[in-house]
């Protein structure tokens, strides 16, 4: 590894840790307030509570903590070019597959309720970012899996394509964030109780997730 390369990767690296830890620490903050504060998690429950807790764990673990493992696979990882993108890819594959079932989970909330549906900014954004994300995916699977594609056109996209995936990414931070301050409003918590401080911290921990992954994902483009 030549002097140049070796002074970005070795911070990218570092960045990465701890951008694992930051996504753990949301992850475990997520699973305190569902299972602890909000009545549990089931997709095929009685109760529209545990229904709708599915949205925000699926949500928080596809489009953006497995979305962000993706984006550090590919640009982070020490591994075969061909390795690299099968990993980049089936992670982005498995996200769009959880989103799925989270949006599902909403829209079933929102039916047992007989509340409306996509009445607000954090809907319009989730549905706009599922289907970009769909979109971008396939775009990348037809441009750089399939052997049919020109050299110089994958390297045209390419800056397209990078642009475009952490955009897709900026777009989900957004949703959590404004996801969880439309439920505290909902919800008209207490201020400075335990629960919307657990919220207020989760939040935090969602948005270093984020601005960790995207630092480690641009530095390690120099490497």
């Amino acid at each position: 590894m030549d002097p140049v390369t070796y002074q970005y990767y070795r911070p990218a690296s570092r960045i990465t840790i701890f951008a694992h830890l930051f996504g753990l620490l949301a992850l475990i903050l997520m699973l305190v307030w569902l299972l602890h504060y909000r009545e549990g998690v089931n997709l095929f429950s009685y109760y529209p509570n545990q229904i709708f807790n599915v949205h925000p764990l699926l949500m928080f673990l596809g489009m953006i903590f497995l979305s962000g493992q993706a984006l550090m696979a590919y640009k982070t990882v020490r591994a075969d070019r061909k390795v690299q993108k099968a990993a980049h890819l089936l992670l982005h594959l498995a996200a769009i597959c959880l989103g799925f079932v989270g949006i599902h989970a909403a829209f079933k909330y929102h039916d047992r309720r007989n509340l409306r549906h996509m009445y607000s900014f954090h809907s319009w954004i989730g549905i706009a970012i599922i289907c970009l994300y769909i979109l971008q995916w396939l775009v990348g699977l037809c441009m750089y899996m399939l052997p049919y594609t020109r050299k110089e056109t994958r390297a045209m996209n390419l800056p397209w394509h990078i642009s475009g995936g952490r955009a897709i990414f900026y777009m989900t931070i957004v949703a959590a964030l404004t996801g969880l301050m439309q439920k505290i409003t909902l919800m008209q918590l207490q201020l400075f109780s335990g629960e919307s401080l657990l919220i207020n911290f989760l939040a935090i921990f969602i948005l270093l997730f984020g601005i960790s992954v995207d630092i480690s994902v641009a530095l390690a483009r120099y490497a």
